[in-house]
Order: structure tokens, then C-alpha cells, then sequence
């Protein structure tokens, strides 16, 4: 299963403070455990929502807010995509972490839907769209 490890932001990482070198270089060696276990698919940090957007929807009306955003706690300042066995071995990783913020931190783990959790209303000529782009995404990679 994909899981989506979210790391919330902090109102210093909103403030666009950067971690310090010791939180770095145990960030680094966490990133290379993972590499090596065969879980982590990606992962980075993001800027700050003062750099960034949001697209709201309404019917067929496009609205843009431009960040940032009030709601810390609802922030995120990186992100992982890992494969992993089931939802207790990204918790058991999770646990393994480097605390990634001055003080307290939180991180959201997520599942990430595949094409089988969708049903028959993911046709088979859907699932071939899907696959398709996948390849090139893939393709694009390497």
C-alpha cells in the first residue's frame, strides 16, 4: 500500500525559518533509512503558503486566494509518498522520525487510494487511461 506522510507546518516554518543543520543531517540519515528499507517513493520539503495559492470552485467559477494562510495547523511543510505493508509499518516509521520542528510537531499519515478502491465505476478503459499516464509520468524519470 502508498501512504502520503504529511509534516505539518510550525509557525516557524511558516515564518520561512530553515531547520538547522543538525535537524538536516538526522532528516538525512532518516531519508537514507527509508531509501534503503524500499519504502520511500518521494519526499520534500515545501515553502512556506506565503509563496503559494489556492484554486477554490464553485460550479464552473474559478476563485484564486493567494497564501498565506492563517491556519497553521491545517498546514503542510513536506511531504513522503512510501510504500509500505500496511498502515502499522508507516506508523512504526513515523515513530522513527526526527522531530522535524522546533517544539512540537505533528505528521498525518494518509493511504493513498489505488485503482481497485474505486469500484466498477473505474471502468477498464479508465483504468488503461490511467496506466497510460503512469507510464509516461515514469517514463519522464528516468
Amino acid at each position: 500500500m502508498r501512504v502520503i506522510v504529511l509534516v505539518k507546518a510550525s509557525k516557524e516554518s511558516e515564518a520561512g525559518l530553515m531547520p538547522t543543520t543538525e535537524v538536516l543531517e538526522s532528516m538525512g540519515k532518516f531519508n537514507e533509512e527509508l531509501v534503503k528499507a524500499g519504502i520511500m517513493l518521494a519526499g520534500e520539503g515545501l515553502q512556506p503558503s506565503s509563496k503559494g495559492a489556492r484554486v477554490r470552485f464553485s460550479g464552473e467559477k474559478r476563485s484564486v486566494i493567494d497564501g498565506p494562510f492563517t491556519e497553521t495547523k491545517e498546514l503542510v511543510a513536506g511531504f513522503w509518498l512510501w510504500q509500505v505493508r500496511s498502515m502499522e509499518e508507516a506508523i512504526e516509521w513515523v515513530k522513527r522520525c526526527p522531530n522535524p520542528m522546533p517544539g512540537d510537531s505533528e505528521i498525518e499519515i494518509r493511504q493513498v487510494f489505488e485503482a481497485e478502491d474505486f469500484g466498477a465505476e473505474f471502468t477498464p478503459e479508465l483504468r488503461e487511461a490511467e496506466e497510460r499516464m503512469r507510464a509516461q509520468v515514469a517514463a519522464r524519470q528516468s
